[in-house]
């Protein structure tokens, strides 16, 4: 069976540039009115002849996403419950190489934060750790998931690559999404980012989803960190994994995430930086492109930045956000993975969600298997 590495690896780089860089407009035009889109549509409108016709897409992104989602928002909330890693990614606070504070819950306080976590309404929860199997292991992570899952609809997955096994163990042990970011599809790029650690592996990376899918992971999320290549490449490829994945497993819903660098401990210099009308055309050609999927913007962008885009075509954002571990009840000296932009809490987003017209959804998905516990209980 094909893989996306092998469908990937088989699209040459050079030609897609030199298409990239003919596209005309009348290329823009027809995929503006395609009602479904070509791989070679979605080129168009990542491509340079787009960047006049950006108000064009934003509406017709707009209509798309007012179909299939109506004015519903999709509100979650992030829980690190480790910070500990043995990357050596250059761009990531967590590098092993920062020396910094590093802190590692136990099961007990993972759970007595997603506790304050629940309490503060939200029924959708991920959880991230570092790259440290030894410690932060999948059998940690599943004993997590047990226990807060009677008071989630929805809990979420964003770790380290895991195998077919490891995969089913968190199925069984009641998540239901995992979000993959493959940072960059350019293996070369990638072995100079990722110089040693466990991560390194771009193969075992690239396939996580596919092996997530096969244990029967019912959502998966998708996306490339936005600046460490041209959009051509690494924005184009996380649409095209998308979209091979939607055709190769048709029954597991597909969800883009679209986060920009953000500040973070370290030194890195940003490659290729995305303006904010880059990544606003970025946005709209992932809409258009894949019309039935999740947008999901992170606090790494601004609430105006946000709020202009859950206008337009976003359907999922997060609120009372805290990159570092723990941070509700247990107050550590840990220094976040990345600076935040947008600390809304809650209540906040909420208010402004619908001062826009927007209903904030906290479930949009109730796993049958689980016992219903009352808030605060």
């Amino acid at each position: 069976m094909e893989t996306f590495r092998s469908f990937w690896a088989s699209l040459d780089r050079e030609q897609r540039e030199k298409d990239c860089a003919a596209m005309t407009a009348d290329d823009v035009c027809h995929a503006l009115n395609a009602e479904e889109l070509t791989p070679r549509d979605f080129l168009a409108l990542l491509s340079p002849a787009a960047a006049p016709y950006l108000e064009a897409m934003a509406q017709r992104a707009r209509e798309l996403t007012t179909r299939y989602f109506g004015y519903a928002v999709n509100v979650f909330t992030p829980l690190y419950i480790s910070d500990v890693c043995t990357n050596h990614c250059r761009y990531c606070g967590f590098n092993v190489n920062n020396k910094q504070k590093r802190t590692h819950l136990s099961v007990d306080e993972a759970v007595e934060e997603a506790m304050a976590i629940a309490r503060q309404g939200f029924e959708d929860i991920l959880l991230l750790t570092g790259e440290a199997p030894k410690l932060s292991s999948p059998e940690y992570i599943a004993s997590v998931v047990r226990r807060i899952k009677p008071h989630f609809a929805s809990i979420g997955i964003e770790v380290y690559s895991l195998s077919d096994e490891e995969y089913k163990l968190m199925v069984e042990s009641g998540v239901n999404n995992m979000t993959m970011f493959q940072e960059t599809y350019n293996p070369e790029l990638y072995a100079w980012l990722h110089p040693a650690g466990p991560k390194s592996n771009y193969a075992w990376r690239l396939e996580a989803p596919e092996r997530a899918a096969r244990a029967g992971m019912r959502s998966l999320g998708f996306g490339a960190l936005l600046g460490l290549d041209r959009l051509e490449h690494d924005g184009f490829a996380t649409g095209m994994h998308a979209w091979w994945m939607h055709h190769n497993y048709p029954g597991t819903d597909i969800g883009v995430s679209i986060p920009r660098i953000c500040n973070h401990v370290g030194d890195f210099a940003i490659p290729h930086e995305l303006d904010d009308r880059r990544f606003v055309q970025y946005v709209c050609a992932l809409r258009l492109f894949l019309p039935r999927a999740t947008i999901t913007c992170s606090s790494r962008e601004s609430a105006d930045m946000r709020n202009h885009l859950v206008s337009i075509c976003v359907n999922r954002v997060s609120a009372g956000v805290s990159t570092a571990v723990g941070g509700r009840v247990h107050q550590t000296e840990t220094p976040p993975q990345f600076d935040i932009t947008d600390s809304r809490d809650m209540e906040t987003m909420a208010g402004d969600l619908e001062k826009r017209g927007f209903q904030i959804v906290l479930k949009d998905w109730e796993d049958p298997t689980k016992t219903t516990v009352r808030k605060g209980a």
